[in-house]
């Protein structure tokens, strides 16, 4: 929202310079961007009076004028502008005056002819950012001699506020005047608005088929009016200090409404409306020509204004070009409406477009302006263009239109709010400068709210409007007090801080990536997964939400790679998505990916690849911190976007945890990818998991060791090996130690020796021999047995 200051005093003039003034709206909630001049410095430009033009006599294209410049005598000036003419009171720049850039005006001759001075256009002065094409024409009552700058009260600032969503009361005159005013304790005092009556009894039938969006469709037949007539220069500089282009005098006057009071206004011409007014939803596919020449098809959820033929405009958002006033227009139809918020949001945009109206509606406009507006607009009208206006018309909806709201503001509740307890006048005070009335007792405040305030719904935010209007800073600054008990550290569970910093000791960086993905990469990696899809995604390539880590950390990969990071090692920790929204699992999980050299480059680094056994070891560090390693298992699985091959089902306690892989072939050459990766995933509630510490006494006996080379068939995982050796091989086996699998000679194909370090003590004596033969011998039967194992020769 920019505002001219001084437009802004007419209505409430505190006493505070510019800038305390910008500061004060910004402490109240009404963030000001800028304060900036409304025209460039210039010094020397009076107010003159053409009084005889003739031409140049050696250039065609040059005139030589007379000015009266209120010194008492005229001053010889050649000009070379199109537009002037004898009688035009015009700015102009006396020797010695300096324009905008540091240009000084002096005496000088043009082709032989002396000239003093200079006729200026609106561009010379910096009143516009375009060339102008002629001299700026000033209205002929305006006293010459005067000086121009005093006269145009160009001595103002333009201040722009960044208002939130919430403060649609704030994007007017009217309603930064009534701030201003609540913010010093002063009395707002705009311009009279008073009914205009009607001078002919003709009126144009209007429909509302849609009451829940448009409770109120006001609107007004004025006849012959002129819109060849000139704006009124005040009333363009508003415009233009407001940041809008004068048009023409019908659509300045309903944006002057609109910056004036915050109700968007629009205007038909009257000769291209058929039958009757009509507000009501679009058909599907129903066309139409907007104001800025676009032709878009409306959607059926899309409210419009028609006629009997078709729309006419986007109802909230922008006019169509066909019914807008022209040139040749001479009677016009005036619309003033309320529009729900509802009803207009999200319209706009979904057209390409945002208007000035629209950004009102969205945010809210005061149902009780549409009287007004109309009567202003219709009065600036009579003044300007002339014309005959009509009774007004209108349509309403008594049950859609807002009702009055109540709300009780306690006294404990504020004063807890505020960290003071305020006096009971001084809230009433404050909430009756606000526009609601009051009924106090000395326990709460009943407070009515305003048509205006659309934010205001709940006590809370009038313990804002209270606190901001009182001044947040002068609420008192309290350091929190609070009884805080230690929080218990259970012994069983792992923090997950302790995880990530095990990953980065063993070379990982931790990546953050977004909770939505690209449906398409989700779905390559995770054909048959179910996961939510946003209904307003910030892109398309971020439109459900992840089923898996992997996504992310496969996006993050390619970032890295096109990056020249060839050696990649990523870790995260998240949460995951799974079901539809009526059911939807939310799984917090860790993953890893990694690819490249094994080893950072260096002298004494090799240039292996990493592969599946690197990350599984990296994943068996983390399952070995929980203190019971036996309680995980790995698996041979399938996984749609693990290679075949090299996937394997992760368990914890016989449940399946998550899963650890080679990225799948298919999968690299679908995304792209020329580098292996190696990813895991599993739940953080099982890697979390741990064994409450317990000390065992150390044995003062000696260890018995064996080594056995068990001959198995190649496709045996040595995990069900393990398994079947611990089952028998007694109480006081400590460790089975793994140090060999050899395949080749002397081993037939198909088969694979696995050696394997066993070792046994006992806590209170040395175990013989005998006993430990036997452990043995029951060892060599079950494998046999279950497995077909035999020991190697």
């Amino acid at each position: 929202m920019k505002f001219s200051e001084q437009w802004l005093r007419e209505w409430v003039s505190p006493q505070l310079a510019t800038q305390a003034l910008a500061d004060q709206i910004t402490m109240a909630g009404l963030e000001v961007d800028a304060v900036e001049p409304v025209a460039a410095a210039f010094k020397g430009v009076v107010v003159a009076e053409v009084v005889d033009k003739a031409q140049h006599p050696d250039a065609d294209k040059l005139n030589v004028c007379q000015v009266a410049d209120g010194s008492g005598e005229t001053v010889q000036v050649v000009c070379g502008a199109p537009n002037v003419a004898v009688g035009q009171k015009v700015a102009f720049a006396q020797v010695g005056a300096v324009l905008p850039g540091d240009f000084k005006i002096k005496k000088a001759k043009l082709r032989g002819v002396e000239s003093r001075g200079m006729i200026c256009s609106a561009s010379e002065l910096g009143l516009e950012e375009e060339t102008s094409p002629g001299i700026m024409e000033l209205p002929l009552d305006a006293p010459a001699g005067e000086d121009f700058r005093a006269w145009m009260g160009l001595d103002d600032s333009t201040i722009e506020v960044d208002l939130t969503p919430n403060r649609g009361d704030c994007l007017s005159i009217k309603g930064m005047a009534r701030e201003a005013g609540v913010l010093n304790r002063l009395a707002v005092e705009g311009p009279a608005m008073s009914p205009v009556a009607a001078t002919h009894d003709e009126t144009f039938p209007v429909q509302v088929h849609d009451g829940e969006r448009c409770p109120r469709y006001i609107g007004r037949l004025i006849k012959g009016v002129d819109v060849t007539a000139e704006t009124p220069l005040w009333m363009v500089e508003r415009l233009r200090r407001s940041g809008v282009r004068s048009i023409d005098p019908v659509v300045d006057i309903t944006n002057y409404v609109m910056l004036e009071l915050g109700q968007p206004l629009h205007a038909f011409d009257r000769a291209n409306l058929h039958e009757r007014v009509e507000v009501r939803l679009a058909r599907a596919g129903e066309q139409l020509t907007l104001l800025d020449g676009q032709e878009i098809a409306l959607r059926d959820d899309t409210l419009v204004i028609a006629d009997s033929r078709g729309a006419l405009a986007i109802a909230g958002v922008m006019g169509g070009e066909h019914s807008g006033v022209n040139a040749e227009t001479q009677d016009i139809f005036l619309e003033s409406a309320f529009f729900t918020q509802l009803a207009v949001a999200g319209q706009a945009r979904s057209y390409g477009l945002h208007t000035d109206a629209s950004h009102r509606f969205e945010r809210g406009v005061d149902p009780e302006l549409t009287h007004i507006a109309v009567e202003r607009a219709t009065a600036l009208l009579l003044e300007i263009t002339g014309g005959e206006p009509g009774p007004l018309i209108e349509a309403a909806s008594a049950e859609h239109l807002p009702a009055p709201r109540q709300i009780v503001l306690r006294r404990s509740r504020l004063d807890q709010a505020l960290g003071l307890s305020l006096p009971l006048e001084d809230v009433t005070d404050i909430l009756e400068r606000l526009g609601m009335p009051v009924e106090a007792d000395d326990h709460s405040w009943r407070v009515a709210v305003p048509s205006w305030r659309f934010d205001v719904a709940i006590e809370e935010d009038l313990i804002e409007e209270v606190a901001r209007i009182h001044g947040y800073n002068r609420l008192p600054v309290r350091r929190p007090q609070a009884r805080l008990g230690l929080r218990p550290d259970g012994e069983t569970q792992q923090p997950l801080s302790r995880l990530r910093r095990q990953m980065v000791a063993r070379g990982y960086q931790e990546a953050i990536s977004y909770s939505f993905v690209a449906p398409e990469l989700q779905k390559t990696l995770l054909p048959q997964a179910v996961a939510p899809t946003l209904a307003n995604p910030i892109s398309s390539d971020m439109s459900v939400m992840r089923a898996s880590l992997f996504p992310g950390l496969i996006k993050a990969l390619e970032h890295n790679l096109n990056r020249q990071q060839s050696r990649v090692r990523l870790f995260e920790t998240g949460l995951v998505f799974r079901g539809e929204l009526d059911a939807l699992s939310q799984i917090p999980m860790m993953g890893a990916l990694v690819c490249g050299n094994r080893d950072p480059e260096g002298w004494a680094a090799s240039g292996d690849k990493v592969d599946f056994y690197d990350l599984k070891g990296d994943l068996e560090s983390l399952l070995a911190m929980g203190g019971e390693p036996d309680a995980w298992r790995f698996e041979p699985g399938e996984h749609s976007a693990l290679h075949p091959g090299q996937a394997a089902r992760v368990l914890y306690r016989g449940e399946e945890a998550g899963w650890i892989g080679t990225l799948h072939p298919a999968v690299r050459a679908e995304l792209g990818l020329k580098v292996e990766a190696v990813l895991f995933e599993v739940r953080l509630d099982a890697l979390t998991q741990g064994q409450l510490p317990a000390f065992t006494p150390l044995s003062r006996y000696p260890e018995v060791r064996r080594d056995l080379a068990i001959l198995v068939e190649e496709s045996l995982p040595v995990q069900s090996l393990l398994d079947c050796l611990r089952e028998q091989a007694g109480e006081w086996l400590t460790e089975i130690n793994l140090f060999d699998v050899y395949q080749g000679k002397g081993v037939e194909d198909g088969h694979k020796s696995v050696a394997l370090g066993l070792t046994w003590q006992h806590p209170s004596r040395t175990l013989n021999d005998e006993e430990i033969n036997q452990l043995v011998d029951a060892i060599v039967t079950e494998s046999g047995q279950r497995f077909g194992a035999r020991l190697r020769s």
